[in-house]
């Protein structure tokens, strides 16, 4: 059963946490839509608060019984046997022959033998290691570029940051690292976006040809993606369900494309975008043509 809320508050992100908070739920388990966008206004004057709505599936109430199912009882009793067995060791103390494998110094020669054979094979197994570091490095103008540019920019943000470039085709992969990465990727990625739309414009400014280049750290786009499939599925089994349309939060081009991709052979469900940037939104339809 389908139930929905509406929430106030001084801007949609901190409206859609307040009806989060009240239902108790994610936000991959809600649909939003905004009904009102929140202004400041001017000097606080004509300010107006934001206004959302929360469609969510209601549990039904049986399904809510099986909660006093709590097992943390049980490993709390196991645990109090644990330390009777630990006095059992103690008893076997005095049963420790260690002074027998004195006879044996023929196997501490053949250990030493194998130690100096195991240290001819390091050498081997170590140089591959170099080579791997090499190899994805691209060294050419267009890396040189791109290092340039973004050691540069975030010497500005104040950012320890060291730009990896590999390249893939005519794509330059850059991977971020250092410590406190987490914030050149900001709320959804936005910084990140944001470095690699300025990178590209720098790079490829004043060349003929233009190359591509895609900005990572932390695995966040492979984290992302894989969170809009997860979002996607959930949202076109609803949409079959109850059949609805169901429109998603605003994103940019490349998670709608990603949401696009998911479903493009779902069963009973088809995908367009609506709106204008950057509040460009996209919508889960149900079809009954493609079931």
């Amino acid at each position: 059963m389908l139930k929905y809320i509406e929430v106030t508050g001084k801007t949609e992100d901190e409206a859609v946490a307040k009806g989060l908070a009240q239902l108790g739920l994610d936000r991959d388990d809600v649909s939003l839509e905004i009904l009102e966008r929140g202004r400041t206004g001017f000097l606080g004057i004509g300010s107006v608060p934001a206004k959302v709505k929360l469609t969510y599936e209601a549990p039904d109430a049986p399904a809510v019984t099986p909660e006093p199912e709590p097992i943390p009882i049980p490993p709390v009793e196991e645990v109090k046997p644990q330390p009777k067995p630990r006095a059992q060791p103690a008893q076997a103390k005095p049963v420790q022959p260690k002074p027998e494998p004195k006879p044996k110094p023929a196997p501490r020669a053949e250990a030493q033998s194998q130690t100096a054979q195991s240290q001819t094979v390091p050498p081997q197994a170590a140089a591959p290691a170099p080579e791997r570091a090499q190899a994805p490095a691209a060294d050419d103008d267009v890396a040189a570029a791109i290092i340039k540019f973004q050691t540069g920019l975030f010497a500005h943000m104040g950012v320890a940051a060291t730009p990896v470039v590999t390249r893939e085709g005519d794509t330059y992969q850059v991977v971020l690292e250092g410590e406190n990465i987490g914030a050149l990727i900001g709320h959804r990625g936005e910084t990140l976006d944001a470095i690699q739309q300025l990178t590209g414009y720098a790079v490829n400014r004043g060349r003929s040809r233009r190359v591509r280049i895609h900005v990572d750290a932390e695995g966040y786009r492979a984290r992302r993606e894989e969170s809009l499939n997860r979002l996607a599925r959930k949202t076109a089994g609803k949409v079959v369900k109850y059949r609805r349309n169901i429109t998603l939060e605003a994103m940019n081009a490349y998670e709608r494309h990603v949401i696009h991709t998911a479903l493009q052979d779902y069963p009973g469900v088809t995908t367009y975008s609506t709106g204008t940037e950057p509040n460009r939104r996209t919508v889960v339809a149900y079809d009954p043509s493609k079931q």
